[in-house]
């Protein structure tokens, strides 16, 4: 079973989101927060799998929160789940620690997905934050062309068989590169891939 919590300020979109959620046999919403700080406590009192987090909510947002929780070594996977999709808003949250980031009209089958992605340790990050990445500036690229597509495959998010069909090579290649990436960012799974790779301007 996947737990999960839900931050968000209105009480309809948590209502939505609960309702998609529960449908599945294997994730179970555990608490709901409507505010920063809050969506703080009911992580450390419930230690959910994965944190749905909106980014702004009156009495504190999402970033300050991710950054909360990941100043503290919170374990969860954070998914940032908004209405905003400007440049400035990705980076912050990936940059404060977030692992994935979709809107609000992400169709619901791709947030179940995405729920279940982050839970196995796979990033998940829409188009638009995917472009935002990609337009980063940033040093030299320290990553093999083939290389940086991989880390743009994981931040896809989805299985590694999924992904080396995606790049048209074996799943074993696909490792191997993997292996790689993870060697040369001093790194040991997907989401910190790519948080890494981010930070360093790689993609």
């Amino acid at each position: 079973m996947i737990t999960v919590v839900i931050a968000d300020d209105h009480p309809l979109v948590r209502d939505g989101i609960v309702a998609i959620l529960t449908r599945e046999d294997d994730l179970d919403v555990v608490a709901q927060a409507a505010s920063g700080p809050e969506a703080v406590a009911m992580v450390a009192h419930h230690d959910p799998d994965v944190v749905l987090m909106d980014l702004r909510m009156p009495g504190g947002d999402g970033v300050d929160a991710i950054r909360t929780l990941r100043a503290s070594g919170a374990r969860q996977r954070i998914l940032v789940l908004t209405t905003y999709d400007t440049d400035h808003d990705i980076r912050a949250a990936l940059a404060a620690g977030a692992d994935g980031y979709l809107l609000k009209d992400t169709p619901r089958a791709d947030l179940i997905r995405a729920v279940r992605d982050l839970a196995a340790g796979r990033p998940v990050l829409s188009a638009s934050a995917l472009a935002a990445l990609a337009g980063r500036g940033g040093p030299a690229v320290a990553l093999t062309a083939r290389e940086a597509d991989v880390v743009r495959e994981l931040a896809a998010g989805g299985t590694n068989r999924e992904a080396a069909a995606r790049l048209h090579v074996s799943e074993t290649t696909f490792k191997t590169h993997l292996s790689r990436v993870y060697e040369k960012l001093g790194v040991s799974d997907r989401a910190a891939a790519v948080r890494v790779a981010y930070e360093r301007g790689l993609i």
